[in-house]
């Protein structure tokens, strides 16, 4: 399992959805989980450590947990099937024990933040991640963009020496469209 640490949230008005993006401590991957407004905004006024003058849900169920002996170790987001991540609540009392109990990831990063109680990810998930693949794809373009560029830079000088003019001149189009 990962560490990681809620990065931003973010609100994509033309599917009118909210992403948390949680990054790993200890490096680079970044997995983006779609949550809700409520959730969102339970999130944010975690962050920012804002208090509401009347609990929220997430607040109340932190105080439930406290009142009846149990502290939250950690957050873990498990698993992602059909298109929905699953995470547990690590649960512990001297009293009853241990409980992992399922959640959703927003409520899970909701109560975690309030609970200052560490948020866990699978390596595969965060390994796998669309972010991950988008990133590598990106990099994997401006490589070829690199080696394309500096193929066309050669040729021009070739064309320039051989006097060729018309040739490096749609050359040097395709330089500067590739370069902008």
């Amino acid at each position: 399992m990962i560490t990681v640490k809620v990065l931003k949230i973010s609100y994509h008005p033309s599917t009118r959805s909210y992403f948390i993006l949680l990054k790993d401590v200890d490096g680079d991957d970044c997995l983006s989980i779609s949550v809700g407004s409520f959730e969102a905004q339970s999130i944010a006024l975690a962050l920012e450590s804002i208090e509401e003058k009347r609990p929220v849900t997430h607040d109340l169920i932190c105080h439930l947990l406290s009142e009846v002996g149990f502290s939250l170790k950690r957050v873990r987001i498990t698993e992602l099937i059909d298109g929905v991540y699953y995470s547990v609540l690590d649960l512990e009392s001297k009293k009853y024990g241990s409980y992992n109990i399922d959640a959703r990831p927003s409520d899970a990063i909701a109560i975690s933040l309030r609970e200052n109680a560490p948020i866990l990810i699978s390596e595969k998930l965060i390994k796998n991640s669309s972010l991950q693949k988008n990133r590598n794809s990106k990099l994997k373009s401006k490589l070829k963009n690199k080696n394309l560029l500096n193929k066309l830079k050669i040729s021009l000088k070739n064309a320039v020496e051989n006097e060729k003019y018309e040739i490096a001149a749609e050359l040097r189009d395709k330089i500067k469209k590739i370069e902008s």
